[in-house]
């Protein structure tokens, strides 16, 4: 699906925009535990959280997550922002929950990462 489909499906605030429009996301993976998300590494996926601090900026960047969803109209502080400039990493604001935000993008065809069992 591509990110310009995504935008008024989850009602989406751009905050830094580093790809275009038409970039295709693959999957979603919607999580606050940043350890969960390292269990994740595809390409093309779109991270929804409610986390807004610098270290999910670090962990997407360690991940290749290239979108990162803040969800319940939380705003990041100024160096969540400065990092994710400086790491080429979208960030954008939906006023909606996670869970509907997950609902709605799974509605409209994307699906979940897939889970890699961790021991």
């Amino acid at each position: 699906m591509r990110l310009s489909e995504i935008v008024p499906l989850i009602e989406l605030e751009p905050l830094v925009v580093i790809d275009e429009p038409n970039f295709q996301v693959e999957t979603v993976c919607g999580c606050d535990l940043m350890s969960d998300v390292l269990a994740f590494s595809q390409e093309k996926t779109m991270l929804l959280t409610g986390l807004t601090n610098p270290h999910v900026v670090r962990t997407c960047e360690m991940t290749d997550i290239k979108f990162i969803i803040f969800v319940r109209g939380k705003r990041p502080p100024q160096d969540t922002l400065d990092l994710a400039r400086e790491r080429g990493i979208n960030l954008y604001l939906s006023p909606l929950s996670m869970f509907e935000c997950c609902g709605r993008l799974y509605q409209a065809g994307l699906g979940s990462e897939t889970m890699r069992r961790i021991d």
